[in-house]
């Protein structure tokens, strides 16, 4: 296998790893040389070189992409792309410590959380492999005598994959693994905060025998490499996973070529609890939901929307809960919260906290950056007295952050839940079998977990409503995202004594 990195010698430090570009069918640094440094959160400290792709550079990756979508890869059946995902899947598989440990270094999120994630990505690869040879089109029925019609179903090109920095590579693997089945090919650009993974990445791909082009890389900032890419003429479609600003930037440069776009955006979702719910499931289910991954996902259960009798004391278990959570280095396996991912974010969550403060919230639990730890290190924290209209109740605040509200019956707990800019995901917690179904009805959600939270699977469609996104990934739905639909007509007779000036 060819190498997709040399080291780079700095004075006074260890040797660092110097990565390139996947472009086609090899490896080549960016097309001036130049690298930036990717940045371990736990310790500050550069650990890795990644290329800062130009121009031509993109436009490369592209060119591969549409030669092996009209090469190898386009002349293939599903069957046989099926088989390179299963190939895929083996690879990673094989490979998932590595690419757990290399993501924990990339954004600090616990080894216990990217090991599981890493564990989980074959499961995408053999589930869409099942899929890729069952892509059928219909025949319909034609309307007029002497007709036989039939649809077919055709990969929409080559796509545009860009991800964010919380979890590069289940993202990553989400958009990949149905567009391959699609017979799609990709260039992939990942966070410039997380580049390296997904360079890791490239080389299972490779490790896999994936024809040459089908998957490539690019990495570098958004602003620079991924705008063009969006941009780029000869990209088909575009799937984009980040914050929701950015998203509608990403939409608005798509269209200039009116690109196809799917967005998997930002969310502010609802924790519904009510005083009937077994209150210690519901607090452990809370835990998870804001406090998990340290907050940066995008289903984090920000708000938790809880019933007047039985506020204080689900608060009360929080608080304890909150109080206990180790946080420390995230390859460390008692370690239940690591550091934020980057100091923009750590300034952004600590200045939502101080705002909310200010506004008249009351900090029940932690509300400040570590004083043991420091760095990029934020208590878990517990805001209550928050009103709907304060701004931690309807911003992402993308960190530990919980702001707690309360309600007095199920109409004000689903007003509660709905108002906001987004919907992503909600949770619901009671032991009121109908409530439950009836409420998660009425909940403005893509997804809505009951007596669970931050559950995801293979087969299980996600995506949001209102600014949380455009599409579906996953699950059948997602598939579609990546298929064109394309009718064939067929005259069975002569065309004789057709009327050439009018319609059929």
């Amino acid at each position: 296998m060819a190498s997709s990195m040399t080291h780079f010698e700095e004075p006074g430090h260890e040797a660092l790893p110097v990565y390139e570009l996947r472009l086609g069918g090899s490896w080549r640094p960016a097309g001036d040389g130049r690298t930036y440094a990717a940045v371990n959160p736990f310790t500050d400290q550069a650990w890795a070189y990644a290329p800062e792709a130009t121009s031509a550079d993109v436009d490369t990756a592209v060119a591969a992409a549409r030669t092996a979508l009209h090469g190898p890869w386009g002349e293939m059946t599903g069957a046989e792309r099926a088989r390179h995902l299963r190939s895929l899947a083996t690879v990673l598989e094989e490979e998932a410590e590595h690419l757990a440990a290399i993501e924990t270094r990339g954004n600090g999120k616990l080894l216990r959380e990217t090991m599981a994630q890493a564990a989980s990505l074959p499961g995408y690869y053999q589930y869409f492999a099942g899929l890729a040879d069952k892509l059928e089109g219909t025949t319909i029925p034609a309307d007029k005598p002497g007709y036989f019609m039939y649809t077919r179903r055709e990969p929409v090109g080559v796509v545009a994959a860009i991800m964010a920095w919380n979890s590069p590579l289940l993202l990553l693997t989400w958009k990949l693994a149905p567009a391959l089945a699609a017979g799609c090919t990709v260039v992939a650009k990942p966070s410039a905060y997380t580049p390296v993974s997904t360079l890791e990445f490239a080389r299972c791909v490779e490790r896999a025998g994936l024809p040459d082009g089908v998957f490539n890389v690019v990495t570098g900032s958004g602003a620079d490499v991924g705008q063009q890419l969006v941009k780029h003429p000869d990209v088909d479609k575009v799937t984009f996973t980040g914050s929701t600003q950015t998203g509608i930037a990403v939409g608005k440069a798509a269209m200039e070529n009116v690109t196809r776009v799917s967005l998997e955006l930002g969310g502010k979702s609802a924790q519904v609890v009510f005083a009937d719910a077994e209150l210690e499931a519901a607090a452990i289910g809370v835990v998870s939901g804001i406090f998990a991954a340290t907050g940066q996902t995008c289903v984090a259960g920000s708000r938790l929307v809880v019933e007047q009798s039985a506020h204080d004391e689900i608060v009360a278990r929080l608080v304890h809960h909150a109080e206990k959570i180790r946080l420390g280095d995230p390859v460390d396996p008692a370690s239940e919260m690591g550091p934020l991912a980057n100091k923009p974010q750590l300034a952004k969550v600590s200045a939502l906290v101080q705002r909310a403060v200010e506004q008249g919230a009351h900090v029940a639990a932690g509300g400040r950056v570590s004083r043991e730890l420091g760095g990029l290190f934020f208590e878990p924290t517990i805001l209550t007295g928050v009103r709907p209209d304060m701004e931690i109740a309807r911003e992402e605040v993308f960190g530990p952050v919980l702001a707690v509200m309360r309600f007095d019956d199920e109409d004000e707990a689903v007003a509660l839940a709905n108002d906001t800019r987004f919907g992503l995901a909600a949770g619901l917690w009671t032991e009121n079998v109908r409530r439950a179904h009836r409420v998660a009805h009425r909940l403005e959600a893509g997804t809505v977990w009951i007596n669970a939270y931050r559950m995801v699977a293979p087969n299980a469609p996600f995506g949001g409503v209102k600014l949380s996104g455009i599409g579906r990934e996953n699950g059948r739905d997602a598939v579609q995202e990546y298929l064109e639909t394309k009718t064939i007509w067929l005259a069975l007779n002569e065309a004789e004594g057709r009327d050439p000036f009018s319609i059929g």
